[in-house]
């Protein structure tokens, strides 16, 4: 519907004019809606109708729209939509263009922002080496003539440090001169995703799934560290060589045929890297040689590096004429020839990639010693470790690994939950991709477990260095994972206990921390916790072998947390469960609690807190119970009032047997245990935010005690009396600490207690004080002073039935 602005209803009411009105508010003739129609070659449109307004000031021409009818000064016409049905017009057709793309711009943007490390450039040249040379292999299959010039299959790399020249040489298939212009020349064109399209079409894509390229930039990475690469190859379909030279920042290349025969290769490609003046370290030899066990270590193709080496000759010195002529004149001494050791240096190829991939093997031909050798070659390891698992998964994601659980933590102990551990290797066709994850492939309490994965089909970016996130590598961390808790629940299985006590003690904390962060896997984790508990504190337990030493009215599973193993055995709260023979366990570990806290329950078992209000141990004597609380109300009532908000109420007991009384926490509140450990954190300092999450607190008596019920006998004879008042107070301050608390006050404390045995001790190790008065002046006199005072009031014993 046509608007009409306040400024335009404003102008027509002033100029009282039709032909403004008509000029604002008219409808769309029919004719006009047509020809809108018109512009849509496949569509025409049905024309429905809705009443609109507009007001009326004048007579209208309606020419061209159907009638309006005048009602109460307005008319009423008709306002026309469409809807779209088959129509004879037609578009006139659209103009396709390609993307064009400015190769200079295109070139700075894959050399300066497609990779994050330079020395990835040595990684993707060698994977383009071996690439060629597994095409070599394959063709070879059905034209054997491509071999027939002898030449190994390798990869051999020469630097020269005091040039910052590298050279990479394969004997792979080669490149024909219309092959440097389409592979080298067109960038992100790759020749082996062309070469496995082929073989797809071929119905052959089976017969070779180890070649590595795939985005065809690879070969550009050598333009991060160079400022020149000059690229020579033979192929043995051609007869000649050509020569392909690039420069980082040029924007164009040149072909040349070769004519040194110097330089001539029987067959191959040979990469001649000029380096930039600031990455001319990368050309020293051990630097070359670090890089390929670190990216290329686990190529199919033997990887040959230019190393200076020495050895160690023996060799003849000129005596000194002195000596010479000492030795003429002595005829009698024999004569010996004078020699040195000296080591001559030389240079000669290495062979770089001597460990195996042994993922590649099944698990039945690797014997435990080449697993512990490849760990230990991998990892930089010098122990072996506790356990491995060799496996290989199929289905929607293919890939193989090997994982350890090595035989000790890393000292410090620094990387509990260190993101970044780089404990698991990623490879892709056995070409090292990154051993850089946060959570991606494992989660941060498992970061312990090392190993290797290896795959042909992961979700990478270009460069290869990030794992992208998508379904196939949750599904991947899931399988992973799974196998993480299969092999470490192997070690809790076996027949030699030291094994998983060992285990415990480095990567215990780990596994807690898993209770935590991952809920998925409660029920892989729960079964390797391991606690001390009041029946066994020298061995620890697990919750299964806890459940088979449960009563058979024992429905929980009991637990106390506390700062150590002697805290826990003498705390109040196991009093009844010890005269019951509950087994109750032991969290003496800052972070146990919590631990256990999230697992909530096992096996239908709840975890239940001992120091927590509303203990059910399942033997309630409700008349007795009944008759307590009547009996104790009026006590309870009167030690409230006294303690006031220290606690939220007072309760008789049925959890004490020896002690007088306890503080227990509330059901939702923080543990005596976690309320200590959150005063020790940053929390500390705060006070409104400790005060709110501590909860309530329980004061609960124990109506058998001796001190209780005389403190019973108080509330009814005399509660104001004021020793009653002050022994509340020491009795709650006692129970704070007894029940794992800290006191509000230490020093007020101490004061009680000193006053407590003050009027304890009084007069009973020591004689009292008296006064002799003479007739003229006030003597004073003490036990200690008068040796005569002090023996009239000895007596001596006699023996029943005689006299003194």
């Amino acid at each position: 519907m046509h608007k009409l602005s306040r400024h335009s209803i404003n102008s027509v009411l002033r100029n009282s004019g039709s032909r403004s009105l008509r000029n604002i508010a008219a409808p769309l003739s029919s004719s006009q809606l047509q020809g809108q129609a018109g512009r849509d070659d496949s569509k025409s449109f049905k024309y429905s109708h809705r009443w609109y307004t507009a007001f009326n000031f004048d007579k209208c021409n309606t020419s061209g729209t159907k009638q309006l009818n005048s009602r109460n000064g307005l008319f009423y016409g008709y306002r026309y939509e469409s809807t779209a049905t088959a129509s004879d017009s037609s578009e006139p057709p659209a103009e396709k263009y390609e993307y064009q793309a400015e190769v200079s711009r295109l070139m700075d943007l894959i050399v300066h922002s497609l990779y994050s490390n330079k020395e990835v450039f040595l990684r993707e040249l060698i994977s383009n080496a071996s690439d060629a040379l597994d095409k070599l292999r394959y063709l070879s299959v059905t034209e054997p003539g491509l071999l027939n010039d002898a030449v190994d299959l390798d990869i051999r790399i020469q630097a020269d440090k005091d040039s910052g020249i590298i050279t990479i040489t394969d004997s792979g298939i080669g490149m024909t001169r219309q092959e440097l212009v389409d592979c080298l020349g067109t960038i992100a064109q790759s020749g082996t995703a062309k070469f496995l399209k082929a073989l797809k079409d071929s119905k052959e894509a089976g017969a070779d799934n180890n070649l590595i390229g795939q985005f065809g930039v690879g070969f550009y990475s050598a333009f991060l560290v160079s400022d020149k690469v000059v690229v020579s190859s033979k192929s043995p379909k051609s007869d000649k060589q050509y020569v392909w030279e690039g420069e980082a920042d040029a924007s164009s290349y040149s072909i040349r045929e070769e004519t040194d025969t110097e330089k001539l290769l029987p067959r191959g490609t040979r990469l001649t890297l000029y380096l930039k003046c600031d990455d001319k370290g990368f050309a020293h030899p051990e630097r070359i040689q670090k890089l390929v066990k670190n990216y290329s270590q686990f190529v199919s193709f033997p990887i040959y590096t230019w190393q200076e080496k020495g050895l160690t000759k023996e060799i003849e010195v000129d005596e000194d004429p002195s000596e010479a002529k000492k030795d003429g004149e002595d005829g009698k001494a024999e004569k010996k020839k004078k020699t040195k050791t000296v080591v001559e240096k030389y240079w000669d190829w290495e062979l770089t990639n001597e460990t195996k991939p042994i993922w590649l093997r099944t698990p039945k031909e690797v014997t435990t010693e080449e697993y512990n050798e490849f760990y230990k070659k991998t990892f930089n390891e010098y122990l072996d470790p506790i356990a491995s698992s060799h496996f290989t998964t199929e289905g929607e994601v293919e890939f193989r690994s090997i994982l350890f659980v090595p035989a000790v933590a890393p000292s410090g102990k620094d990387d509990i939950m260190n993101p970044k551990s780089k404990n698991i290797k990623l490879y892709v066709k056995r070409v090292f991709i990154s051993d850089d994850f946060d959570g991606e492939l494992f989660p941060r309490y498992l970061s312990f477990i090392k190993g290797v994965v290896d795959s042909n089909d992961l979700p990478l970016n270009v460069s290869r260095e990030i794992l992208q996130e998508s379904r196939i590598v949750r599904i991947m961390k899931k399988r992973l994972v799974r196998k993480a808790f299969d092999m470490i629940l192997g070690i809790s299985m076996s027949k030699n206990r030291e094994d998983y006590e060992k285990f415990w003690e480095n990567f215990g904390k780990h596994l807690k921390i898993g209770c935590i962060d991952d809920h998925e896997n409660h029920k892989r984790i729960a079964p390797l916790l391991r606690f001390f508990s009041n029946q066994s504190e020298e061995e620890m337990l697990s919750l299964d072998e806890y459940i088979e030493n449960m009563k058979p009215e024992q429905k929980d599973i009991y637990y106390i947390a506390a700062d150590s193993l002697t805290s826990a055995r003498h705390s109040p709260f196991l009093e009844k469960l010890a005269e019951k023979e509950f087994e109750v366990f032991f969290l003496v570990d800052p972070i146990d609690e919590l631990a256990v806290h999230n697992l909530k329950s096992y096996k239908e078992k709840k975890f239940v807190d001992i120091s927590k209000e509303d203990l059910d141990l399942g033997d309630k004597n409700e008349e007795k119970e009944k008759e307590f609380k009547q009996e104790f109300a009026r006590t309870c009532d009167w030690i409230k009032k006294r303690l006031g908000e220290k606690v939220a109420s007072v309760q008789v007991s049925n959890r004490l047997n020896t002690s007088p009384c306890v503080i227990v926490a509330g059901k939702f509140g923080w543990s005596p245990n976690m309320e200590r450990l959150m005063k020790a954190q940053s929390m500390g300092g705060d006070t409104i935010s400790l005060d709110f999450m501590k909860g309530r607190r329980v004061f609960e008596i124990n109506p058998e005690h001796q001190i209780i019920k005389n403190l019973n006998a108080a509330s009814k004879n005399n509660p104001d009396d004021q020793e009653a008042l002050r022994a509340i107070d020491l009795l709650y301050d006692t129970a704070l600490m007894s029940s794992g608390f800290t006191p509000e006050n230490p020093a007020e404390l101490g004061g009680k207690i000193y006053e407590m045995m003050g009027v304890a001790l009084s007069s009973k190790w020591t004689a009292p004080s008296f006064e002799v008065q003479g007739n003229n002046s006030n003597t004073e006199w003490s036990g200690s002073s008068s040796k005569d005072a002090i023996e009239a009031e000895v007596i001596e014993p006699v023996q029943a039935g005689t006299q003194k």
